[in-house]
């Protein structure tokens, strides 16, 4: 990726709330594209982030190339690339995210010695490589896996709650009810469920 090396000397060990938001705003919008652009209004109000907030993000998302914009009547945003070509390091440096660990912001100066010049603290070189590796593991993750990931949340969720909400169907044995020890009803002779 060209300029990667160069950002990752951008690089603060934690994600603030923009690198986040960022990110959970393209995966709704990836989720939810295929009807056609999505509003920033809709992806507001199921995500809790502020509209004007998500407006902030999709201006510099859109310079950067990852969403494009249709005005007018039905408009909204959709991907400007495939969700598979899209990385969660190509988010968050869209959003001018800092992500570095060292001290120094990549700078070098993290400590003075007693001559009163500044120069690399005894763990620089610790963070910096955490720096690349975060940088390396952010840019292995696309977009496309994590829409991935939450579709297989949402049917495990779902399934759950099928399994929580739903009446078992009890088996017949030779005419016979027999009791399945996880549900509320017994099956009848004549096939009927009763509540027990």
């Amino acid at each position: 990726m060209p300029g990667l090396l160069a950002k990752q000397e951008t690089f603060i060990m934690r994600l603030t709330t923009k690198g986040r938001f960022a990110v959970t705003a393209m995966i709704d919008l990836a989720m939810r594209q295929h009807s056609g652009p999505v509003t920033l209004a809709a992806i507001s109000q199921r995500q809790n982030i502020s509209l004007s907030y998500l407006e902030q993000l999709f201006g510099k998302l859109r310079r950067h190339e990852l969403v494009d914009s249709v005005r007018g009547p039905g408009g909204g945003y959709s991907l400007a690339r495939l969700a598979r070509n899209v990385t969660v390091a190509d988010i968050i440096f869209a959003v001018d995210e800092p992500l570095d660990a060292t001290s120094c912001a990549g700078k070098q100066d993290c400590t003075s010695g007693k001559d009163g010049k500044s120069g690399k603290c005894m763990t620089h070189e610790l963070w910096a490589t955490l720096n690349r590796k975060m940088v390396d593991y952010l840019d292995s993750v696309s977009l496309q896996d994590l829409v991935d990931q939450q579709r297989v949340r949402q049917l495990q969720e779902a399934s759950n709650q099928a399994q929580n909400g739903t009446v078992r169907v009890n088996r017949m044995t030779n005419g016979t009810a027999v009791a399945n020890p996880c549900s509320s009803t017994t099956a009848t002779p004549s096939g009927a469920s009763a509540t027990v």
